[in-house]
């Protein structure tokens, strides 16, 4: 294995200020303070932690109809959403270069190539010297997440080369597919982030199972979020009427290359996990089972990854 140094990693277990990208970029600045003042080298948010992940919420719409309100609060939502790049990104990469870090920031993301009103879940990487390195789009939305937003394509999953190892990311539930998480594999990552929105004990497994399967760190970031972290003035908060006051409990985790927790998961609170990774853990795990090496019988099966990215007006002048 390459000459890599072992790092420290911190996984941000927090809520932003939903629905305000301003004070929300202001509390990503002081918790990667914090988890650089503990030693981290690589610190990492939660899905969509910039502007929220909005839990609970339908925008009004139902099959067949949308309403004033629901598109009301749509709007909101794109206006405190991320374009890339921006005043935004470069604040972020102020972040990463001042705490000397490589930032992994969640984002809903505004596609202002194409149209001004697409967005993406999407994960930015950020390098210790402020540079974006590059991000990743979610492929696939989950169950009424497709409300809110489009579809990644291949263009965007990258696994980028660092002093501390090979790091890429994969988003909630993308997680539970095959092919996407061979095609992590195979470019070797080492350092697999896996931000979320699920806090389900069930979701722990699949963290474990990773870490077997792919036999490399895995580190499992959520919000912890609360209904009184809502804007009342939100134009449909009376769909929270009936939810719980904890509206996602978090469930962070981090798991070395055997499926082992180095750090348990946390429930019910804000706090920022962080450890220490030995890669050569990595080396160790690999020595009966490698997913792209000696177990991968590429006689029999191949792995095709359309990398190409695909713009919608990309033949027309």
């Amino acid at each position: 294995m390459k000459n890599y140094t072992n790092p420290t990693i911190a996984a941000i277990q927090a809520a932003p200020e939903l629905f305000n990208l301003e004070k929300s970029l202001e509390k990503a600045a002081t918790l990667t303070k914090e988890a650089a003042a503990k030693g981290a080298d690589i610190v990492v948010f939660p899905e969509s932690y910039l502007p929220a992940y909005p839990r609970g919420m339908n925008f009004g719409a139902i099959i067949g109809s949308r309403t004033d309100a629901g598109r009301s609060d749509f709007i909101r939502f794109v206006e405190n959403s991320v374009v890339v790049p921006s005043e935004e990104t470069e604040y972020l990469g102020e972040i990463a270069r001042n705490n000397n870090v490589y930032l992994i920031m969640g984002i809903t993301e505004r596609d202002s190539k194409w149209s001004d009103t697409t967005l993406y879940c999407t994960v930015l990487f950020f390098s210790p010297d402020g540079k974006l390195l590059g991000k990743h789009r979610k492929l696939k939305p989950t169950g009424s997440e497709r409300l809110i937003w489009g579809e990644g394509d291949g263009s965007t999953m990258p696994v980028f080369d660092t002093p501390f190892g090979k790091i890429g990311a994969l988003i909630c539930w993308e997680n539970y597919m095959p092919l996407a998480r061979a095609a992590m594999y195979s470019k070797g990552v080492q350092i697999y982030l896996a931000p979320t929105a699920d806090m389900r004990e069930s979701w722990q497994s699949t963290l474990r199972h990773i870490a077997m399967e792919g036999r490399c760190f895995v580190a499992g970031v959520n919000q912890y979020v609360t209904k009184s972290m809502y804007p009342e003035d939100l134009a449909c908060y009376a769909e929270l009427e009936n939810a719980p006051d904890e509206m996602s409990k978090g469930g962070s985790a981090i798991v070395d290359p055997l499926g082992n927790y180095l750090v348990e998961p946390s429930w019910g609170r804000e706090e920022i996990l962080i450890t220490t990774f030995d890669l050569d853990k990595i080396t160790a795990a690999k020595f009966d089972f490698d997913p792209v090496g000696h177990y991968a019988r590429n006689d029999i099966f191949q792995l095709q990854v359309n990398e190409e990215k695909q713009e919608p007006r990309k033949n027309f002048n």
